[in-house]
């Protein structure tokens, strides 16, 4: 990706400024991490905030789309956290194991007791004190270089948790990652996570947001996870229900040893405008890794998922498998990009993406590339755009379910299929209801 430098500023690339230049003396760190973020802040300066020339950005012209940027979040309040505290108590889905961030700051007040080998730290005590290591993999380097909204989000890192799952350590139960708001004017936040599987550990890690206000305002987000040699990981995500002038940038970076095995499952949902960008990297041989996702968009919904997967190492696995469902006025946008270095052999990788298209006013970008400098491979990609079959549709009516019914009950194996492989009965249940909901909400109001 290379950096365009930008004539002019737009509104919001100078209310970025003035949000830096504001807040950067009361930002974490010690004066090795202020002199990245001035770095950071300054590649994001020189390039500005992307847009169509931009070519992994072609699809989500965020110099456009972006009008305001609005301020950034403050800390909550005692009185805020406490407001929390009990909606908590009162709500009924709230996860165990959980890590709560408020307006991208961690509240261990909010959040459980980790079991036995796991620790968990503040990202904000991580910056100011080291250890080195973690700083390291903080600061994630190499991931998404020349990307502006990486840089952007290194620059003005708030907070967020800092996980280590010890070697060897066998954890039962999801660690949940929950993100909520303390409410108020419409905010912006910037967290930033870390999550370190050790050798030979057992893990599974969970992504949520708690209440409405957790889905509003401007979220500049990343996770950064570190897979051990020889772990398993299992990672969920749910970017649902957004408000509809919501903005979601999300960077999720992975990194992944030897003999280690991760699997990713994201659903996305809801309104505004939402990116998710993967950047993972096989760095150890004979690993397996899966990104799986399934996003349903409707009304004039705009979700970007865009993938850079980089073997770098022998005999690994990638399997990169994307549905949509779009209706009314939706737009959807699915890149993938792997690269396989010279000394890759023997990986076996492969890209697909399927859409379901509802409407002939709706939007479906695929690009799909390949980049190979190995020559004992096995690699692929593919791209289907289409509507409901109707073979299948006349299949069902023809015993007896009308045809809202046969499209819904269609719709639904489509979405749900990937979400039934999770390996945890209560995740499956948990995005079996969140399709079901999105679908019955479209039977409604059509």
């Amino acid at each position: 990706m290379t950096a365009q430098i930008i004539p002019t500023r737009t509104a919001a690339e100078t209310s970025l400024a003035d949000a830096y230049g504001a807040v950067k003396a009361k930002l974490p760190g010690s004066a090795e991490i202020a002199k990245l973020r001035d770095a950071a802040f300054e590649a994001f300066s020189q390039a500005g905030l992307p847009h169509r020339r931009v070519e992994t950005w072609h699809y989500t012209d965020l110099r456009t789309l972006l009008r305001e940027a609005l301020p950034v979040a403050s800390v909550p309040s005692a009185a805020a956290i406490e407001a929390l505290r009990k909606e908590f108590a009162a709500a009924t889905d709230v996860p165990s194991q959980k890590l709560v961030l408020v307006d991208g700051i961690y509240v261990p007040e909010l959040s459980d007791a980790m079991p036995a080998g796991v620790s968990v730290k503040s990202l904000s005590s991580v910056l100011a004190s080291g250890p080195a290591d973690l700083v390291a993999l903080v600061a994630a380097q190499g991931f998404g270089e020349g990307d502006a909204i990486v840089s952007l989000n290194a620059a003005m890192m708030q907070d967020g948790v800092v996980v280590e799952v010890a070697p060897g350590t066998a954890l039962a139960d999801p660690i949940n990652l929950v993100y909520a708001t303390a409410g108020g004017a419409p905010s912006a936040r910037y967290t930033r996570s870390l999550v370190v599987i050790g050798a030979g550990a057992t893990a599974r890690l969970h992504e949520s947001s708690f209440g409405e206000g957790a889905r509003t305002g401007q979220t500049f987000g990343c996770l950064i996870l570190s897979v051990g040699d020889g772990a398993n990981l299992g990672h969920t995500a749910m970017l649902t229900k957004s408000a509809a002038a919501s903005l979601r940038l999300e960077s999720f970076i992975v990194r992944i040893g030897a003999k280690a095995k991760f699997d990713s499952f994201a659903l996305v949902t809801g309104s505004g405008l939402l990116r998710r960008q993967i950047f993972m990297n096989f760095e150890g041989e004979d690993s397996v890794g899966q990104l799986r996702g399934v996003s349903l968009l409707r009304s004039r919904d705009h979700a970007d998922t865009t993938l850079f997967v980089k073997h770098l190492a022998e005999g690994c696995v990638g399997r990169e498998t994307f549905r949509y469902i779009l209706d009314e006025e939706a737009t959807g946008i699915f890149q993938g990009k792997i690269h396989v270095a010279p000394n890759a052999q023997k990986t076996d990788g492969k890209m697909l993406s399927k859409a379901l298209l509802l409407s002939d006013t709706v939007a479906m970008n695929n690009k799909p590339e390949l980049e190979i400098f190995a020559d004992d491979v096995a690699c692929g990609h593919g791209a289907t755009c289409g509507g409901l079959s109707v073979d299948q549709l006349f299949y069902l009516q023809a015993r007896g379910l009308p045809a809202p019914e046969a499209e819904a009950l269609l719709l639904e194996a489509f979405a749900a299929e990937m979400a039934d492989e999770i390996d945890y009965e209560s995740l499956v249940a948990a995005f079996r209801g969140e399709i079901a909901g999105w679908l019955a909400a479209r039977s409604v109001k059509a």
